[in-house]
């Protein structure tokens, strides 16, 4: 698939997974190094933010507005998932008073690979939003065209809440 990224097109590693696929188990690591599964955090519906670079403007706004989110939706797991190193992330967690919204590395792109949004050539993910049942079902999928641009959250949010309904 073909993004805007600052006016240059770049390509992802495949055409992305689609609403009602299942998302492949995949493995990334928490703050502490540790590996996290997609099936270890399925007890309840599953948001992933993706943001290309945690230490950019727009991807820092994506993820401050979702942290502000995690408090109002018990409910449903919340997590932001960059190829920053744990240790950029656990930085940038501190440096904005981020504490609620669990950070996760794709630094070996295990999960770009398999949700085909990995951009070899600038070793980043493209920004996107997923939504994932208890199931491995897809239930949304927010690719951004334009990379500088933001989600649209609203409409995330208000599938959420559709499905907490």
């Amino acid at each position: 698939m073909d993004l805007d990224f600052k006016g240059d097109t770049i390509t992802t590693y495949g055409d992305p997974l689609t609403v009602g696929e299942q998302f492949p188990d995949f493995t990334v690591l928490n703050k502490d190094n540790n590996e996290v599964k997609l099936s270890s955090m399925l007890d309840k519906p599953l948001l992933i933010s993706v943001v290309p670079d945690i230490n950019t403007r727009v991807c820092s706004i994506q993820t401050k507005h979702f942290n502000q989110e995690v408090d109002g939706h018990s409910e449903i797991n919340f997590v932001t998932i960059s190829t920053n190193t744990p240790e950029e992330q656990a930085d940038w967690c501190a440096a904005e008073d981020v504490k609620n919204m669990q950070m996760l590395s794709d630094i070996d792109h295990d999960f770009g690979k398999k949700s085909k949004i990995w951009i070899r050539d600038r070793n980043i993910l493209a920004r996107s939003v997923w939504v994932v049942d208890t199931n491995s079902e897809i239930i949304y999928s927010e690719i951004v065209p334009v990379q500088s641009d933001e989600p649209s959250y609203d409409r995330v949010l208000g599938q959420l809440n559709e499905l907490i309904k």
